[in-house]
């Protein structure tokens, strides 16, 4: 793991919803802090209801974690496009969040601590 890379489990409560629906809720969540960015939290897979996520054909790549496959998140209304990624199999460099789950936030995908 990179030294500016630190991962720690979380001890409360989340809940991630989508169009308004909850697709998660986890006390299992991950927080990852890379440099100066903002604190991403982690959930695993068994606490997202997957069925709301379908893949994208889009991936993305940093160069200390790895590959990134994204998911659109498919609500009621409507998809919304690359709102999660998730580090898996291989090219995944972090054991730690591998086949975990982490949502781009904005007014239609929210992550809040209950």
């Amino acid at each position: 793991m990179q030294s500016h890379i630190t991962i720690q489990k979380d001890t409360g409560t989340w809940s991630i919803r989508a169009g308004g629906a909850v697709i998660g809720e986890s006390n299992s969540a991950i927080e990852l802090t890379e440099g100066d960015h903002a604190p991403v939290m982690y959930f695993p897979r068994s606490d997202i209801a997957m069925a709301f996520l379908e893949p994208s054909s889009e991936t993305t790549t940093c160069r200390h974690k790895g590959t990134a496959s994204l998911y659109s998140i498919e609500t009621k209304s409507r998809t919304i496009q690359n709102a999660a990624w998730s580090y898996e199999g291989e090219n995944a460099s972090i054991d730690d969040i591998k086949n975990h789950v982490a949502f781009h936030t904005s007014e239609l995908v929210t992550v809040e601590r209950l």
